[in-house]
């Protein structure tokens, strides 16, 4: 099982009013034990973090840490009923009955880590029945006195009347012994009643036996015991019948039993047991029913069953690996995940820091030296992991310490923020891009606006046009940067309609990119099947055309041609824009699509935000298509994209 939050279990099992301890490692170290488990054992707190045999000297001999070895090598849990305990309590050694089980404790891979003992002290129960033993035995014993004395009777009339005084006598005991023998049953810590197998009535029942079932003395005391509780008959009658054909007891652990207690049904954990009573002959007169309600405990480790379990997801939904570090034995235990992120498998602390970049190693130390003053740890590190590149990793833990204040071991998560860390440096180099890109044009802008300002009274004719040119300019690079922003905002959110209608491809590649035959650096050169038509939104159509071209002047300017070339490919229609540039690396066209990719990152050659090719993609995948790039170094690049035909 998983470790689960340590403050939820140790309220739990404080809480219960059963003993409840944990035992952890190969040495056995008692890691938790609650109030009740402290008391049955006539200890204090001091033995927590003490071995096993440390702890409790005086079970020494006795079957109790082989036990826990067992369980701990196999992994099998081990259920005992009644078993007898010696212990030291009050400076006295005291023989105590437990019924009790030992649960294995399994970390995320499986591996056995500890031994948790739920225990319920049975002492009283096991003396009681002890007595009712010897009652019976005292009975058997009167029985016997009783034949005696009537041999003598029918040996001698002369001593008929001491054989009567001796016969009242034993009648005397017997009925002492009875007497007792019901004041006993009405005693008892625990519930108790007493069915006569003949005809299942109930002969003898203590209170506690009616509190236990929710009815009162006169729904069940001289009634038949299925009559006075019908809702456990379907399952219980049976096995009752079958105690009294075969003799043998039927004790039952935790069994879930259906119960109208006053007028409700309720479903109870209980362990009972259906006790034969024979007679002298060997004849079973009654069945002698003993129970102890353990839904509370039973509930409690449910509970904790459950915490874990919710955690386990919730740490698997967010990919979250946990961990725990005990300092003393320099222990560590992970989660599968936390071996994922770090790509090792049950490594130590120490091969851990041997992955920190560096400059990052000193961040563990340090973390673990302020957190034994305030009781925490926060830190972000960097890792290499063995296979795979650098990631970013975030620590967040809690430290544990013992009675005297010392560092005992810490819980924490890890997460790999490697995603986050890219975006935020993604973010932050956009903010850089837009100030750039916007604060050149604006710089230029605002110049040309002073010196306008200041020929208003005395306009200079031949710089007048070049100003209004100039200005122009900038207020178009602005308003291109301002309509890629908002494309995405708008493409984040869906709010991108497609108008669709038919067109010829080349008559748009013919009325494109204006600007650029104006300007004479390049020739546009069409070629390929000119009287193909095609069903999409032009205007968005023209937008991913001129991006292409325009990325062909940006990148590659010494390419004085710059080809469109129109084809039919199966159903679809395939639109390419080729230059005779120095081409793309390899290593860069995974990314030439992202968002705010730019091919050439040093900030001094091109302009953009890094949004056009991002925007391309966008339009080409809402109209069903795909777009790509051919390139090699020194021969050019030929993006291209598909239309459905």
């Amino acid at each position: 099982m998983n470790v689960p939050d340590p403050h939820i279990l140790a309220g739990l099992i404080e809480g219960s009013p059963y003993p409840v301890y944990l035992i952890v490692g190969e040495k056995l170290r008692v890691a938790l034990a609650n109030a009740a488990c402290l008391r049955a054992w006539g200890k204090d707190k001091s033995v927590i973090g003490m071995p096993f045999s440390q702890a409790l000297p005086e079970l020494a001999g006795q079957p109790f840490e082989a036990l826990l070895k067992r369980v701990l090598a196999t992994g099998e849990p081990y259920y005992a009923i009644n078993d007898k305990a010696e212990l030291i309590i009050d400076g006295k050694l005291t023989t105590s009955y437990y019924t009790f089980s030992y649960q294995p404790v399994k970390d995320a891979t499986g591996r056995n880590t500890g031994v948790v003992c739920y225990a319920t002290d049975v002492t009283e129960l096991v003396n009681s029945i002890a007595d009712v033993q010897r009652l019976n035995e005292q009975e058997f014993t009167a029985n016997e006195a009783l034949a005696d004395i009537n041999a003598k009777l029918i040996a001698t009339n002369d001593d008929l009347e001491n054989v009567n005084k001796e016969l009242h006598s034993s009648y005397d005991q017997l009925e002492s012994s009875e007497q007792r023998f019901r004041n006993l049953i009405q005693q008892a810590p625990f519930a108790i009643c007493v069915i006569r197998a003949s005809d299942l009535i109930v002969t003898d029942v203590n209170d506690r036996y009616l509190e236990l079932v929710g009815k009162n003395r006169a729904q069940l005391d001289g009634k038949r015991i299925w009559d006075g509780v019908p809702e456990a008959a379907k399952v219980y009658a049976p096995v009752m019948q079958q105690v009294i054909s075969t003799h043998i007891p039927y004790t039952a652990k935790e069994a879930q039993v259906p119960l109208l207690r006053h007028g409700i049904l309720e479903h109870l954990f209980i362990d009972f047991v259906y006790e034969p009573v024979l007679s002298l002959e060997g004849i079973v007169t009654a069945i002698m029913v003993i129970g102890i309600d353990v839904s509370e405990k039973v509930n409690a480790r449910k509970s904790i069953e459950e915490i874990e379990e919710r955690m386990r997801l919730a740490t698997q939904a967010a990919n979250i690996g946990i961990f725990e570090f005990r300092y003393e034995a320099e222990t560590l235990t992970t989660s599968e995940r936390f071996d994922e992120i770090f790509g090792l498998q049950n490594a130590d602390r120490k091969t851990l820091l041997s992955l920190y970049h560096p400059e990052d190693l000193h961040l563990s130390d340090r973390a673990h030296q302020e957190a034994s003053i305030t009781g925490n740890i926060f830190y972000e590190a960097r890792i290499f992991p063995p296979q795979g590149e650098m990631k970013w990793v975030r620590f967040q833990a809690r430290v544990f310490f013992d009675a005297a204040g010392v560092p005992e071991r810490v819980i924490g998560t890890v997460v790999d923020i490697t995603e986050y860390k890219r975006l935020q440096q993604q973010k932050d180099d956009f903010i850089s891009i837009a100030s750039h890109e916007l604060k050149t044009p604006i710089t230029t802008l605002k110049a040309s606006l002073q010196m306008l300002d200041r020929m208003k009274h005395n306009i200079n004719p031949v710089l007048f046009p070049k100003l209004i040119e100039q200005s122009t300019r900038s207020i178009s690079k602005i308003t291109d940067l301002v309509d890629d922003l908002l494309n995405v905002s708008k493409m984040s959110q869906g709010e991108v309609p497609l108008q669709k209608e038919w067109f010829r491809v080349a008559t748009l590649l013919d009325s494109c990119c204006s600007h650029i035959r104006e300007s004479g650096n390049h020739e546009l050169i069409l070629t390929g099947d000119q009287e193909l038509k095609v069903f999409a939104d032009e205007h968005r159509i023209d937008q991913v055309v001129v991006n292409l071209v325009n990325n062909s002047v940006k990148y590659a300017p010494l390419s004085r041609e710059i080809y469109l070339h129109i084809e039919k490919q199966d159903d679809f229609i395939k639109i390419s824009v080729r230059d005779q540039g120095p081409g793309i690396p390899s290593a860069k066209i995974p990314y030439l699509f992202d968002r705010y990719f730019r091919a050439d990152d040093s900030g001094n050659q091109v302009s953009g935000l890094g949004l056009g090719l991002y925007i391309c993609a966008d339009i080409i995948a809402r109209h069903g298509g795909e777009i790509g790039v051919d390139t090699e170094l020194g021969m050019g690049s030929t993006f291209w994209f598909t239309l459905p035909a």
